[in-house]
């Protein structure tokens, strides 16, 4: 039987332009947009409709998972507890980022990643979940470990994403000491000299490991038709690393430099939507804006704040960013989509899956009244 949805007095979020109109669901796909009001259709009242957000890079689960240092939570409960967050958030595909190689600031036992993207997995087959939810595996290269977790998911197709990270100190994201100090000699409470102790043995073993692993794992992904993502690029050097090994997404550079370089080869340029809302890093590297300003950003992920992925593009729009709210909503929907080789989903065009988003935004925060996922309401 054929099911048809109908949604009129919409302002509906194209590719390149907002249009007051209505738009036909049939069977889990958009059959129809128009301009104008339609009878017999949910009135939304003048509000946005815009496509559901891809989410590429969100370490949400762990935290649900992880909620306290050494507490581990049912992992079916974290799970749908995610999944209500950034359902209720507007984002309809999600790439849950699961840690792999253990470093001296923590992770997670043998095994445990692999634990988790089978209950997700489970999860999906007992329809536990709004969104749709892949598999990000974030590889810290420089860990002696990283292959051995990295195998546990060498035949898993629900890894579609892979990035490739090294958090050792004087480099990427830590170029200066002065943010690394703050992360791991503050926050641990480490003397001088156990703190250099500290810095000397994550150099070494970056110098013993990461070359070797960022080729190996870039390899089999190439192998397997897996999306290749940097991390924290912050030179000439490291973009042309990037390039040989295929990367398609440069996740949060450090540096215009590094930006401007990966975006004019062809990668999308990925930066953190909290940066967007705050107006600055975290971590004191380049801002978001900057880069929107100059025309390289390509990609918004939440991070660490689900509900940003869709404030950031509102508040970008209504910036001296130069940024139009189609170009702004195109970084959380249609560029991340296209980037991962999501071509079923991403834009509100005719034959697409129906995943889109009801937003009410007169200013402020905006409010998500309601969630579509493949034509089914799932908030």
């Amino acid at each position: 039987m054929t099911s048809e949805t109908a949604f009129t007095n919409a302002r509906i979020v194209l590719e390149n332009e907002v249009i007051e109109g209505s738009i036909v669901i049939r069977d889990g796909r958009i059959a129809d947009i128009s301009h104008g009001r339609v009878a017999a259709a949910e009135d939304l009242g003048g509000d946005y409709l815009i496509p559901g957000l891809v989410e590429l890079h969100t370490d949400h689960l762990e935290a649900h998972y992880s909620p306290r240092p050494g507490v581990r939570w049912n992992t079916t409960a974290a799970i749908q507890a995610h999944d209500a967050q950034v359902a209720s958030s507007g984002i309809t595909t999600v790439f849950d980022c699961l840690r792999m190689g253990a470093d001296e600031d923590g992770g997670f036992a043998a095994g445990e990643m692999r634990d988790m993207a089978d209950a997700l997995q489970a999860a999906g087959r007992e329809d536990r979940l709004k969104a749709d939810h892949l598999i990000h595996l974030r590889c810290e290269v420089s860990a002696a470990n990283v292959l051995d977790d990295f195998s546990d998911f060498e035949e898993d197709p629900q890894v579609r994403l892979v990035s490739l990270m090294d958090h050792s100190p004087g480099q990427r994201q830590f170029q200066t000491m002065d943010q690394y100090t703050l992360y791991y000699k503050t926050k641990r409470g480490l003397s001088d000299e156990a703190f250099a102790e500290f810095c000397a043995r994550r150099q070494e073993a970056s110098a013993r490991y990461s070359r070797r692993h960022r080729d190996q794992i870039a390899a089999h992904c190439q192998k397997n038709n897996i999306t290749i993502a940097s991390h924290d690029d912050a030179t000439l050097d490291h973009v042309e690393e990037s390039i040989v090994h295929g990367v398609r997404l440069a996740e949060f550079p450090t540096s215009l430099e590094a930006a401007r370089a990966s975006h004019e080869a062809g990668l999308s340029v990925l930066m953190g939507a909290p940066n967007i809302v705050r107006g600055k890093s975290h971590s004191g590297n380049i801002s978001a804006r900057d880069l929107a300003r100059h025309g390289i950003l390509d990609v918004l992920s939440s991070d660490y704040v689900p509900l940003s992925l869709i404030h950031a593009p509102f508040l970008l729009s209504e910036g001296d960013e130069g940024v139009d709210l189609p170009r702004a909503i195109a970084m959380v929907t249609a560029t991340p989509a296209r980037t991962v080789g999501l071509d079923d989903r991403g834009a509100i065009r005719q034959g697409l899956r129906a995943d889109f988003v009801h937003v009410r935004h007169n200013g402020g925060v905006p409010v998500v009244r309601s969630v579509w996922r493949e034509g089914r309401r799932v908030v």
